[in-house]
């Protein structure tokens, strides 16, 4: 896996978007619970937030019934603290009520203007904490959320008494020195209405993301249900594979998740380490129909029978495995990479409704050794115009530079990414007289039929070692995958098959967008 890890499919999206982030010192819309804002389906009855709030009717009466019970006398104090507590609804709460990373009891309050070039205007000119000092300082407030030990803190202080502002703070001054803020060109503050950025600017379309946390856990992968419907498919690096509920967006359900219960338990077949273990699941497209879905893992001929395949380093590559010093302890080719098909079909049932599946294969798709133990990809998936199965691997590792250049080599199949016909299986002897490394044909229109000199499994080739891939859903022949760089960059390519010269292959790696290990990157919402 190299200098790339992931919990989830949507990593390399996660990447591609970096481009395309507004300037991080800018602020953005977040929630306290740092979700993003949502549409608000039925208008809030206490808190003037409609449309794009971080509240839902449930929080609205929560903060009716904290307003009630300060049983404020004074009705224009009453007014200005409750247009406090209701920041809490503001699509911009997470930055009210946090500073330097410490939450606070109450939102930042303007207290200064700003400067000329702010992108702030209604918090510009309102001192809105001289304001809230001035007409509430003498009033009685029962558990008062300006009391001193509330200072960087949630929630409420423990006892129950009246207290006016003076009581906590010698002076205006004090006072807005401990709940007040500027709001500048970095930050906002809360001015007793709803944040509102300038618009004297001209407009841009929302850039980047939003990230909804909807459980834990250690995840590698994950894969839509083929059959349309909320759920997907979650595997872990050890081998599991769990059928998962996703939850609406904004609900605040966490994710349907039966960890003792998996779909399917392959621990028993997949040898787990730091770079090994399952790298990834594809389903076929027709899997509500027929039921077969893949598994990609890495195998120890050593502990399981099962693992058996030829070695990546042989004479067709002009490379001797006896040649090869052990890495990690490990002998060349030990270690193998698997593709295996299972069947989620049933007696009597619609694969679409399988909640479990057998750990027994239906047949071995792919088995090749690994040189080393590391860089060796392991992503599969279906590509959404041609139904083929894509294979990412890497190119070997071992030490810096793919020492071996297997990634250019037309005949190696390290450092490459496969394309495969599984739905037209060859018979047994057509595999041994192709050389194929397992149950697959070859598509016609692969590069090999433009160029002898490549194996007619390659798709594309130049790569180190390709984590994970996606083809772009509104232009299926844009293909990207985040590759793994060395020492200074990470990189995402654009993979087009293009042309079919050699030259043209490598031309056909672009990198969309180069990381470079020594910068700090951020990913904030829009």
């Amino acid at each position: 896996m190299g200098a790339f890890t992931a919990t989830a499919f949507l990593f390399l999206n996660l990447l591609l978007l970096l481009l395309l982030l507004p300037d991080p010192s800018k602020s953005h819309p977040l929630c306290t619970d740092s979700r993003a804002p949502f549409t608000v389906n039925t208008t809030l009855s206490f808190c003037p937030y409609n449309g794009s709030s971080c509240c839902n009717s449930t929080h609205d009466l929560q903060l009716q019934k904290q307003f009630q019970a300060m049983n404020i006398s004074d009705a224009a104090c009453a007014s200005l603290l409750k247009s406090v507590l209701c920041a809490r609804c503001d699509p911009f709460s997470a930055e009210l009520f946090t500073i330097s990373s410490v939450p606070r009891p109450v939102a930042v309050l303007c207290n200064s203007t700003v400067s000329a070039n702010s992108s702030d205007s209604g918090q510009a000119a309102n001192d809105f904490c001289s304001n809230v000092w001035d007409t509430c300082q003498n009033v009685n407030v029962l558990n008062s959320p300006f009391a001193p030990s509330l200072k960087g803190q949630t929630g409420l202080p423990a006892n129950s008494s009246f207290n006016k502002l003076t009581d906590f703070w010698q002076s205006k001054a004090d006072f807005c020195n401990a709940f007040g803020g500027a709001s500048t060109d970095e930050s906002v503050c809360f001015d007793g209405e709803p944040v509102t950025l300038n618009n004297t600017e001209t407009s841009s379309p929302t850039r980047g993301l939003c990230l909804e946390k909807i459980g834990n856990g250690s995840y590698i992968s994950m894969v839509a249900h083929p059959d349309g419907s909320n759920r997907a498919f979650f595997s872990s690096q050890q081998g599991k594979i769990w059928l998962a509920t996703i939850p609406e967006q904004g609900s605040g359900e966490t994710l349907g998740l039966d960890e003792p219960n998996p779909f399917i338990d392959l621990t028993d077949e997949v040898y787990f380490n730091t770079e090994f273990g399952m790298m990834g699941m594809a389903f076929h497209p027709n899997f509500a129909q027929n039921g077969r879905f893949f598994a990609s893992f890495n195998c120890d001929k050593v502990k399981w029978p099962g693992c058996t395949g030829r070695c990546s380093c042989n004479s067709d590559v002009n490379c001797d495995p006896s040649k090869l010093a052990p890495d990690n302890g490990a002998q060349p080719c030990q270690y193998q990479t698997v593709i295996a098909e299972y069947t989620a079909n049933g007696t009597a049932m619609e694969a679409s409704l399988a909640t479990t599946a057998k750990p027994l294969e239906v047949r071995r798709i792919f088995t090749m050794g690994l040189p080393f133990t590391s860089h060796h990809g392991g992503q599969i998936l279906f590509g959404p115009s041609d139904g083929y199965l894509y294979f990412m691997m890497g190119d070997g590792g071992g030490v810096g530079g793919d020492p071996h250049n297997f990634s250019q080599n037309k005949k190696s199949l390290l450092g490459k990414i496969m394309r495969l016909d599984v739905d037209n299986i060859p018979s047994a002897a057509e595999i041994d007289n192709l050389g194929l490394w397992g149950n697959y044909s070859i598509p016609k229109d692969n590069p090999f039929s433009e160029d002898s000199d490549l194996q007619p499994e390659i798709w594309a080739l130049g790569v180190r070692n390709p984590w994970r891939c996606s083809f772009d859903s509104e232009r299926p022949s844009y293909f990207m995958c985040a590759d793994v760089g060395q020492d200074t960059y990470e990189e995402v390519d654009i993979i087009t098959k293009g042309e079919t010269t050699v030259g043209a292959f490598m031309r056909d790696l672009i990198p969309f967008l180069l990381i470079s290990h020594q910068e700090e990157i951020h990913l904030q919402s829009p």
